[in-house]
């Protein structure tokens, strides 16, 4: 049985927690806050048309723009109430339900590999410890030749970067650029936040 993610027990105990997520970033939205960082550093790794997978999408903040711009999206999220939102506000892109920790795309139809992955939004901090290591595996099992994995969290928040790192390597992936923040601000000792841009070993 797969350890539930802290996401899964928040909207359990929380109903509207998920509602409320979504509601935080509308505003955000309206008051013009720029919500598409992770997403122009995907794009800048690829070129126009490209697959890439959004592992822990949420509501398709960074899918659906990269969606936007012409690429081959397919998001997953464990939250239900999150896809149904995503496929709502961007349609382009094609949404599935499914917990991280049990990807198997080949078993929705989607059989290809993709040229890019993004994890943003700290998912990798509301996995289940035990479930982390797998996910990044299974990650790993999607990635086309010479494609690239992004996966970005801050610290303090119960997994160290050094033990991120080593459970990637040991799920066969390897560091390209190490870098604090999604625009491109290089990762140093005293970072709080890693995006650890990957490619497989």
């Amino acid at each position: 049985m797969t350890e539930q993610s802290a996401w899964v027990r928040m909207t359990r105990e929380d109903p509207q927690h998920s509602a409320a997520y979504i509601q935080r970033f509308r505003d955000l939205a309206a008051q013009g806050m720029d919500l598409v960082g992770e997403a122009r550093l995907i794009d800048a790794m690829l070129a126009r048309g490209s697959r890439v997978l959004d592992a822990g999408c949420g509501p398709g903040r960074v899918g659906g723009h990269l969606a936007s711009l012409g690429h081959d999206v397919v998001g997953v999220d464990v939250d239900p109430v999150l896809i149904a939102e995503a496929a709502t506000v961007h349609p382009a892109a094609r949404w599935i339900v499914s917990d991280l920790a049990e990807l198997d795309l080949a078993a929705e139809g989607v059989s290809q590999p993709f040229d890019a992955i993004v994890c943003a939004g700290n998912v990798m901090t509301f996995l289940a410890p035990s479930t982390r290591a797998e996910v990044l595996r299974r990650l790993r099992a999607h990635i086309a030749d010479g494609g690239r994995a992004a996966i970005g969290f801050g610290a303090g928040r119960g997994y160290s970067f050094d033990e991120f790192l080593a459970d990637a390597a040991d799920a066969g992936w390897a560091p390209d650029l190490l870098l604090s923040t999604w625009d491109l601000r290089p990762f140093t000792p005293a970072s709080e936040f890693l995006v650890a841009v990957l490619r497989p070993a």
